[in-house]
C-alpha cells in the first residue's frame, strides 16, 4: 500500500497485450441516459483523478434530488512541481473535452466551467480552442494561487460562492470534477477502457529526467524512476503526490494507484534544513494561511491534548489538509499531520460506537428472541399439561358413567 501499510494483495503476471475486454458501446455515448452514464463510469472504476480517489460515478448521482446549476472542471493542477493535466490538456483537448460533455448530462448542469490557472497558457489556449463551438462551455483563467485546486476554493473563486461548513457543493448547486476524470470518462464511454492506466509526474530534483508518464496502475515507484534515467543523488523524501499533500513514502517499491498524480524525489536544497518541532508563539501565520478561516494553533493545542472531540468543535471536519499552515509554521510544527491523525481517531471513535451499537443492538434482539422462545416454549408446554389434563379428565368421566351404568344394570337384573 502506498501508505507503507501491509495489507491483503494479489500478484498478476501480465501477458504484454495490453488489451481490455470486448465491451458493448453505443454508437454516440452522448445518447446515453444520464443514470447509464453513471452507471458505465462506475462500472469501469473511475475516481476523482486529482488525488482524493473519491468514486466518480457517486458525484454524478450528487444531482438526484438536487438542482445542479453549474459543473466546474479543475484543471487548476496548483501544487507545485505536477504537471501532468497540464500535459493532459495540451496533448488530448478533445478527448478532455468530450468527456466534460458526458459527464455534463450525466449531472443535468445548465453551464460548465473549466478552470485552469494562468500559468499554463498553452493548456488554457487548446481547451479553449476545442471548447468554443459549445455556447454552454466557457474556459476560464484562475490565479496561481495554493490552494485553487481545491473544490472549495474553486467555486468561490469562479462563482462567488460559500459552500456552508459541513456541506458540499451539490449542496449550493455545484458539482466539481477534475479535468484527468473528464479524460477517464471519455477513454471508457467512448472507448470502453476502464480505468487500468494514469499519467504520473516524475519529478524532484533526485530525478535524472523528469517527465510525465502514462502508467499501468499497479506499476512500481520504482520502475518510473528507472525509466526516467533513475536517481542522482541520494533523495531527501520520497512524496506520492505533491509537495503540499503528497504522502511520504518508506522506498520506491510501492504501486502507483489511481490517485497517484506525482510521484517526487526532492534533494537536500528542496527539502530544506529539518530544525525539528518548536514550541508554538501564537504569531497567528497558521489562521492567515488557513483558506477556509480556521484557527489552526487552537486545533492543534486540543489534538496534543488528546481531546479530538474539542478539535472538531473549531472546524476540524472542514480541514483540507492543505498544508499551507504546516508551510508557514516558523516553529514548524507539523500541523497537518496532527489534523490527520485526529481525523483518523475520530473516525475509528466512530467506527467503534456504531460497532458498539451493532453489537447492543444483537444482543437486545437476541435477549427478546429468547424470551420469545421461553415464552412460546412455557405456551407450549402449558398447552400439552392442559390437553393432558383434558384427556384425564375426559377419561374419569368415561370411566364414571361407564360405572353408573354397571350398577344400574346390576340394579334391573
Amino acid at each position: 500500500h502506498p501508505s507503507g501499510l501491509p495489507v491483503d494483495t494479489i500478484i498478476l503476471e501480465p501477458d504484454g497485450l495490453d488489451e481490455a475486454c470486448d465491451a458493448v458501446l453505443p454508437l454516440d455515448p452522448m445518447t446515453m441516459e444520464p443514470e447509464v452514464i453513471a452507471e458505465r463510469v462506475g462500472e469501469a472504476g473511475i475516481v476523482g483523478m486529482g488525488g482524493a480517489a473519491f468514486p466518480a460515478a457517486v458525484k454524478l448521482n450528487l444531482g438526484a434530488g438536487r438542482v445542479i446549476h453549474t459543473l466546474i472542471i479543475n484543471g487548476g493542477e496548483c501544487e507545485p512541481y505536477l504537471t501532468c493535466d497540464d500535459r493532459l490538456m495540451q496533448e488530448r483537448p478533445d478527448a478532455v473535452l468530450e468527456g466534460i460533455r458526458l459527464m455534463q448530462r450525466a449531472i443535468g448542469a445548465g453551464a460548465v466551467v473549466l478552470a485552469i490557472e494562468n500559468n499554463k497558457p498553452q493548456a488554457f489556449e487548446a481547451m479553449q480552442a476545442v471548447a468554443e463551438p459549445f455556447a454552454d462551455i466557457r474556459v476560464e483563467q484562475v490565479p496561481t494561487r495554493y490552494p485553487m485546486g481545491s473544490e472549495k476554493q474553486m467555486i468561490q473563486a469562479l462563482l462567488g460562492l460559500e459552500v456552508p461548513a459541513g456541506k458540499l457543493g451539490a449542496d449550493i448547486g455545484v458539482i466539481v470534477h477534475n479535468v484527468a476524470t473528464a479524460h477517464a470518462v471519455q477513454q471508457a464511454l467512448r472507448l470502453g477502457q476502464p480505468l487500468t492506466s494514469r499519467i504520473v509526474t516524475v519529478s524532484g530534483g533526485a530525478i535524472a529526467t523528469p517527465a510525465n508518464l502514462e502508467v499501468p496502475l499497479g506499476t512500481l515507484a520504482s520502475e518510473l524512476v528507472a525509466f526516467c534515467g533513475g536517481l542522482t543523488e541520494e533523495p531527501a523524501r520520497l512524496l506520492l503526490g505533491g509537495p503540499m499533500m503528497g504522502h511520504a513514502l518508506p522506498h520506491l517499491e510501492i504501486p502507483i494507484v489511481k490517485g497517484s498524480n506525482g510521484l517526487l524525489a526532492l534533494n537536500a536544497a528542496e527539502v530544506g534544513q529539518d530544525t525539528g518541532e518548536q514550541p508554538c508563539i501564537r504569531c497567528s501565520r497558521c489562521v492567515e494561511a488557513c483558506p477556509l478561516g480556521l484557527l489552526p494553533l487552537e486545533m492543534a493545542a486540543r489534538v496534543r491534548n488528546g481531546d479530538v472531540e474539542a478539535a472538531n468543535d473549531f472546524g476540524l471536519a472542514d480541514c483540507i489538509s492543505c498544508g499551507s499552515c504546516s508551510y508557514t509554521c516558523p516553529a514548524d510544527i507539523p500541523l497537518t499531520h496532527y489534523f490527520n491523525y485526529a481525523k483518523g481517531e475520530l473516525t475509528r471513535r466512530r467506527l467503534d460506537k456504531a460497532k458498539s451499537e451493532e453489537t447492543r443492538a444483537l444482543a437486545q434482539a437476541r435477549q427478546a428472541r429468547m424470551e420469545r422462545l421461553a415464552a412460546e416454549k412455557k405456551a407450549k408446554a402449558a398447552k400439552r399439561k392442559a390437553e393432558r389434563e383434558a384427556k384425564k379428565k375426559a377419561a374419569a368421566e368415561a370411566a364414571a358413567k361407564a360405572e353408573a351404568e354397571t350398577k344400574t344394570g346390576e340394579k334391573t337384573q
